[in-house]
């Protein structure tokens, strides 16, 4: 049984929870994040990663691309068994970190806005170096690599792909670009929890709720949009972390990338607008994100404490 702790709040005179991560709680997030990334998750993933890996295409050309690759199922290159693994377990870690986190913050007195930001930035690193790096850099192999099909070469397989990197480059070559994950995870999460609280603020105000009031589906999707749509001002992170992870040929790339000489190369040839390119699929991605989290979340807690017998406390 998982207890929870309490401590005196900011003002002295009230308790601060912390609520126990539930089994329930991890397994709505592995669900719903699954439930996303098979539906129109994979395939925004996709058309941004290519729009950021091929930087002189706009949305249509990059679709062209994509579908060129193998009609629909080119929409899915990465989907197994990367994305799969990493929906199904960067949810539990984000939950667990983000939650513990936010706890901590509240206890030595910030607010909901401050908390929010510092669950959000411990557990979006938390889940770039525990899971995400490997997953990202794999599923950025399986959509950039095109070099032998364009040749009339039958492409590797996804796993004889992970394991001749791992011969030629090791742990560092699979976990290529993780730096870069972590910074956008961070900046992402950060952002995306601040201002999503900051928003609920807004709509209480606008509507009359007090502090703690319950509110409504339609205002939590509004407010979760608001944060995750906010949140793209971090895509220059996002292509540079393509970039480094891309297996596409150009001598005149960095022979050792790091963010920094990424971010240059990238500026050097493409400009301002390159380090921005695939930012319109990347708020479609978190549009749908937070519809599947929000909306589709609220009918998927019933089933789960159907089938567990635990009250989901998780939030959206």
């Amino acid at each position: 049984m998982v207890q929870t702790a309490t401590l005196p709040g900011p003002a002295g005179n009230s308790k601060l929870e912390k609520k126990p991560v539930k089994f329930s709680n991890l397994l709505l997030g592995a669900g719903l994040n699954m439930f996303e990334v098979t539906t129109l998750g994979q395939p925004l993933e996709v058309v941004k990663t290519t729009m950021a890996a091929h930087r002189g295409d706009g949305f249509g050309s990059a679709l062209g691309r994509v579908w060129s690759r193998g009609g629909v199922l080119g929409f899915y290159q990465g989907l197994i068994p990367w994305a799969w693994i990493e929906a199904s377990t960067k949810g539990a870690v984000l939950l667990f970190v983000a939650s513990e986190a936010e706890y901590y913050a509240r206890s030595f007195g910030a607010g909901d806005f401050t908390a929010g930001i510092s669950g959000g930035i411990t557990g979006g690193v938390a889940q770039a170096y525990a899971t995400m790096g490997f997953c990202t850099c794999m599923k950025t192999v399986e959509i950039t690599k095109h070099k032998q099909a364009a040749a009339g070469v039958k492409p590797q397989s996804t796993f004889a792909t992970f394991m001749d990197i791992y011969r030629k480059e090791g742990i560092a070559g699979i976990n290529k670009g993780v730096n870069a994950v972590a910074i956008r995870q961070m900046t992402n999460w950060g952002s995306r929890f601040g201002l999503s609280r900051l928003a609920e603020g807004w709509i209480r105000s606008a509507t009359g709720k007090k502090d703690g009031e319950k509110l409504s589906a339609g205002e939590k999707i509004l407010a979760s949009g608001l944060g995750g749509g906010l949140s793209a001002w971090n895509q220059p992170i996002e292509v540079i972390r393509v970039e480094m992870q891309s297996k596409k040929e150009d001598p005149n790339r960095p022979k050792k990338m790091t963010v920094g000489n990424t971010f240059k190369y990238i500026y050097g040839n493409n400009g301002i607008k390159g380090l921005y390119r695939g930012v319109a699929p990347r708020i479609g991605l978190g549009v749908w994100q937070t519809i599947c989290m929000v909306a589709i979340g609220d009918i998927a807690k019933q089933y789960v404490e159907a089938l567990t017998g635990d009250k989901v406390s998780a939030k959206h």
